[in-house]
């Protein structure tokens, strides 16, 4: 487990973190979402030893991060933000020197190095300098060497950056089959990210955890949440006819579409496909709304800001 208790990190006058409190089990994939700037990567960077929390502390696996720090990092796997690397070493060199500073000696070492290149698909580049590689293959090379040693938690901050579309999908199976029986957290910016690996998801501004819940329930926070988007031939005429719903809370036309807002507990698509019907009109388009991630994240993090700027 990680239990995260009222962190908080100071920069001066500046507040990167401000009492963060949280847990976080095993079999949990967490994604932490923000916008820039909101606390995430410095969240990550206490958690994993690299910062010492101003106040506050957490606990990873029964080991306080700081009163036995170096406990707490032998049980967690980290890919910084850029993933910095030393470029004048091959890939299988730079692999084997962090097997033997994780404490692995001779052909345990070897055996561990060339494990987790093979996990991330980086055979034919082993005895290239990692300052040659692409900045999609640096990123695997990070990825690699996070997962070396095995670890109970994996702390990942932007794992898919750079990488092209194949190469996001290696990575986001990587990370499923390894979440079963380990703690996974995921700073990232990509909301569909957060969609397809995460069965938890919290939102950060301005140094607060302002959300926490699991992608789905997110997603059912938005307005756009059952919401009714159709394309038809004549939009002013259908919309007008569909605001007289009283199953329609608000309509919007926007391009060539509709989308229609429902009422709380209504049948909203039932009542718009039987409009449809009685107006015999010619449906292009027609879709039931789960709910839009991206709007949630910018309604949460929004309402922050405006805050922030009264205070």
């Amino acid at each position: 487990m990680i239990e995260a208790r009222s962190l908080s990190r100071h920069y001066g006058d500046l507040v990167a973190v401000d009492g963060i409190s949280f847990t976080v089990e095993t079999g949990q994939v967490l994604g932490f979402l923000g916008p820039n700037g909101a606390g995430k990567s410095t969240t990550m960077k206490i958690l994993t030893g690299f910062l010492p929390p101003t106040s506050g502390t957490a606990v990873i696996n029964g080991h306080d991060i700081i009163s036995d720090s170096l406990a707490v990092r032998r049980e967690i796997g980290y890919l910084p933000e850029g993933a910095p690397l030393y470029g004048e070493m091959s890939v299988i060199k730079f692999l084997q020197f962090v097997a033997h500073a994780r404490g692995y000696r001779r052909a345990e070492a070897n055996s561990k190095a060339t494990k987790a290149a093979d996990r991330l698909n980086l055979g034919h580049v082993l005895q290239q300098r990692i300052d040659t590689l692409s900045k999609g293959y640096k990123r695997r090379v990070g990825l690699a060497q996070a997962v070396l040693h095995d670890p109970q938690v994996l702390i990942l901050d932007e794992p898919t950056d750079g990488l092209d579309p194949n190469q996001k999908h290696e990575v986001r199976e990587l990370i499923s089959t390894m979440s079963e029986n380990r703690i996974i957290v995921i700073s990232t910016h990509i909301l569909e990210e957060v969609d397809a690996l995460c069965n938890r998801a919290m939102i950060i501004a301005g140094g607060k955890l302002v959300a926490d819940d699991t992608p789905t329930g997110l997603i059912e926070r938005s307005r756009y949440h059952n919401a009714v988007t159709l394309s038809v031939d004549n939009l002013q005429a259908a919309a007008s006819a569909l605001s007289n719903l009283p199953e329609a809370a608000k309509v919007e036309v926007r391009d060539d579409e509709i989308t229609v807002f429902p009422e709380p507990d209504s049948q909203l698509l039932a009542s718009v496909n039987r409009v449809i019907a009685e107006q015999g009109w010619q449906v292009n388009a027609l879709r039931l709304e789960a709910g839009r991630l991206d709007e949630v994240f910018r309604t949460i993090t929004s309402e922050v800001e405006q805050l922030e700027e009264l205070a």
